[in-house]
């Protein structure tokens, strides 16, 4: 029992968030050399023969240099076995990384020095305050021209609502940058910048008392300056506020450079906790229990393709995992062995015989398994809060050019379905003749033809419908859906579960159908 707790214990779960270029890809590399997982960091973006980052590995995301889906890597450090949950920045994949926060404990948000809060950053950090998890900030590129400090914290408070504490302050940036001051031990840390693939900068540390020797007069009165604005100003370090998603806590540094990374996450090690209880169908779930749970956040068909096969990735929420029990599976009310168990290192997998709470798992996945589900121990039957699905702003209607790969086109459209990626309609007296998609982004619809055509060799058009709001009918077996007294914008279809619902072309349409059909409730979620 000791062993189970010590390994629960040593566990770190986390998801990385930014915008888009904001440097998240490569602070994760660099984690991942500190951690000894890599000996030389890939380049994100480069010519077509530089190595790609190791978190990015679908063919299309190797193409653009953006990820559009989550990875998850495992590395150990420092006697911590660290679980991170790189997640896609561009907005048109947010419901995957909506996911993804689903199944971390924490997150840290990578902000550009040089722009601020950006669009993506505000979305994704709201779901961090609703899940109240711990957010830790790390404003990258401070070797590049930055804004200014004050107004980078000004803007994280104003526009995202929570209050900051910095651990370290810049002393200048771009070409004038020379290192950070650390507010804890009052020391500097002076800035040396190494090639992007090696571990140590030859930084030197000395007293603020000594700094004259490096800084100029004028650096250094503004270091001062700021210092004593800092101690007047910010909030200070509460570990309560911080573990209660109230509080950031902020760090500058280089990614690229290697500066700050290693003491950026010696702090974050220290200030988050081991796996936290999960809310469930029978109440609070404790990780320590020795009841083994977990649930599915997603789903990834053909990761390998020299397999054409599916994973579920779980979170394991409680407990130990053992290859050879067998789990039972709540919503297929069914035991079963988990097959082919493996942790991941992007495409890179290893088998393993067990897991701890806080650990994400891919299993094979023959079809069963939908997001959301629950596996947990034989005898236990909870169930874990369900994941809200996002309403799709965007629909096209798809057909394959060559009629006869009919078979490939279901099946391919289906498989990416059931990953969340897209959602299926079809017509609502119909069967799978026509097919409408919908996705969150528009980048999404790029995604499905790569991969048809790559993964399942199927072409297809796409012909875009101008429907922007969709609404599930709540209470389907009260109403006639046929009779429905509609708008001229309005569609009804269904989904793959024959749920009835409702597309619009005007939002204000919604509220019209409403007015003329009294008793009939709508809804902008679906669940998972």
């Amino acid at each position: 029992m000791a062993d189970l707790k010590q390994e629960i214990k040593r566990r770190r779960t986390f998801a990385i968030i930014s915008h888009p270029d904001a440097g998240k890809t490569t602070l994760t590399e660099k984690f991942l050399l500190y951690g000894g997982a890599i000996n030389q960091a890939g380049a994100v973006k480069g010519k077509h023969n530089a190595k790609h980052a190791v978190s990015d590995w679908m063919e299309i995301e190797k193409q653009r240099g953006i990820s559009v889906t989550s990875s998850v890597l495992q590395f150990e450090y420092d006697d911590y076995c660290i679980n991170i949950l790189d997640t896609p920045g561009h907005q048109d994949f947010s419901e995957d990384t909506y996911r993804t926060l689903m199944a971390a404990d924490s997150a840290v948000m990578v902000i550009d020095g040089s722009k601020g809060v950006e669009a993506q950053t505000i979305k994704l950090f709201k779901v961090c305050v609703m899940r109240q998890i711990p957010i830790f900030t790390f404003i990258n590129k401070m070797d590049r021209d930055a804004n200014d400090p004050f107004e980078l914290m000004d803007e994280i408070e104003n526009v995202l609502g929570i209050a900051t504490c910095p651990v370290n302050w810049p002393i200048g940036s771009g070409k004038g940058f020379r290192g950070v001051y650390d507010r804890n031990s009052k020391h500097i840390t002076t800035f040396t910048a190494t090639a992007s693939g090696m571990k140590e900068a030859a930084s030197e540390e000395l007293p603020l008392k000594n700094a004259k020797k490096l800084l100029t007069e004028g650096e250094y009165e503004k270091l001062l300056e700021d210092i004593e604005l800092l101690d007047g100003a910010s909030a200070e370090f509460e570990q309560d506020l911080v573990s209660a998603g109230q509080l950031s806590p902020v760090f500058f540094g280089s990614a690229l450079t290697n500066f700050g990374v290693e003491n950026f996450l010696q702090h974050f090690l220290q200030m988050t906790t081991s796996p936290l209880p999960r809310n469930s169908s029978e109440g609070m779930i404790d990780p320590f229990s020795d009841v083994f749970s977990a649930f599915v956040f997603k789903i990834q068909a053909n990761m390998n393709k020299a397999h054409r096969d599916r994973i579920a990735f779980m979170r394991i929420c409680s407990g130990k995992f053992d290859a050879d029990k067998d789990v039972y599976h709540v919503q297929g009310e069914r035991k079963q062995k988990l097959s082919q168990p493996q942790q991941l290192m992007a495409q890179e997998r290893k088998i393993v015989a067990e897991a701890y709470a806080g650990d994400i798992i891919g299993v094979f996945d023959p079809g069963i398994f939908s997001i959301g589900d629950t596996v947990c121990s034989p005898g236990s039957k909870f169930a874990f809060e369900g994941i809200p699905t996002f309403a799709p702003e965007h629909f096209a209607r798809v057909r394959q050019v060559d009629t006869m790969k009919r078979k490939q086109f279901i099946k391919g459209v289906s498989q990416i379905a059931q990953e969340g990626a897209i959602q299926i309609f079809q017509e609502f007296n119909t069967g799978m003749e026509e097919i409408i998609v919908g996705v969150v982004g528009v980048l999404q619809f790029d995604v499905l033809k790569f991969r048809l055509e790559s993964e399942y060799g199927v072409d297809i058009r796409l012909e875009k419908l101008p429907y922007e709001y969709i609404r599930w009918i709540e209470n389907k077996d009260e109403i006639d859906v046929a009779k429905i007294q509609g708008t001229s914008d309005m569609k009804r279809i269904k989904d793959l579960k024959d749920n009835p619902l409702l597309l619009f072309v005007n939002s204000w349409s919604v509220g019209m159908v409403l007015d003329r059909n009294p008793g009939l409730k709508l809804s902008e979620f679906g669940r998972e």
